[in-house]
């Protein structure tokens, strides 16, 4: 599929959702879990990425779970790249657009996206363990103690789903509204392997999907790129 298609779509779309996974924010330096150099290549603490970012990792290793968080996750330098800019341009030129992420980076919000569904969480919202205290932003993980902690002494954990935790009923509830309203589907920077997040576009009624993705995908309407890069070669908005 070439890049004029795209923008044919794109124009002529009444409600579009855009389906992203850790490839849309690598060209904002972050790592991907599955890529050539994506963390589950790595262990730390003699366990895998699946292990540490479970829930029964967080309840019995807690301070060994926050040291590999903070280590791979809360990185404020971080900012949007021109895919986050993109999508946040078209939702203000005037389109309806509803992003659904895998990610829990904030990004999109970040570039000005306003309608934007977190499958999976945010690190920028936390909330203590029993009283359900919320905490917005990063600065109370910015503490001398490793485990962050409320002012009753509460374990602060952050408000993602983490392994062997179910997604949230209202999140999947407005996700699979989105996708069955829509006429045009992008999915982009996902390898499509992430359940049961990736169940989630046989929701779509439409017609007209495309897939970007920097691996090959077995999807008619293909375009293999970095997302960014992709969204650079269409018209500026």
């Amino acid at each position: 599929m070439n890049i004029d298609k795209l923008q044919e779509l794109i124009d002529h779309a009444n409600k579009i959702v855009f389906f992203g996974g850790a490839g849309v924010s690598t060209e904002s330096g972050l790592r991907d879990f599955r890529g050539k150099d994506g963390l589950y290549n790595e262990t730390h603490f003699d366990q895998t990425p699946e292990i540490l970012l479970s829930i029964d990792y967080f309840l019995n290793n807690t301070e060994n779970f926050y040291k590999y968080y903070k280590m791979m996750f809360l990185n404020e330098d971080v900012k949007p790249n021109y895919a986050h800019k993109y999508l946040a341009k078209l939702e203000e030129s005037g389109k309806n657009i509803t992003i659904i992420t895998q990610n829990i980076d904030n990004l999109h919000q970040l570039a000005g996206s306003k309608n934007v569904v977190e499958l999976h969480g945010s690190i920028y919202r936390n909330y203590s363990m029993k009283t359900k205290e919320r905490f917005n932003g990063l600065d109370h993980l910015k503490t001398d103690k490793l485990v962050p902690l409320n002012s009753k002494g509460e374990i602060i954990r952050p408000d993602v789903v983490l392994y062997g935790e179910q997604l949230d009923g209202n999140v999947i509830s407005n996700a699979i509204n989105a996708l069955a309203n829509a006429d045009l589907l992008i999915v982009a920077g996902t390898s499509l392997t992430v359940y049961p997040a990736a169940n989630l576009i046989n929701y779509f009624n439409g017609n007209n999907i495309v897939a970007i993705n920097r691996d090959p995908l077995n999807v008619k309407n293909f375009i293999q790129g970095d997302v960014g890069a992709t969204f650079k070669k269409l018209r500026r908005i």
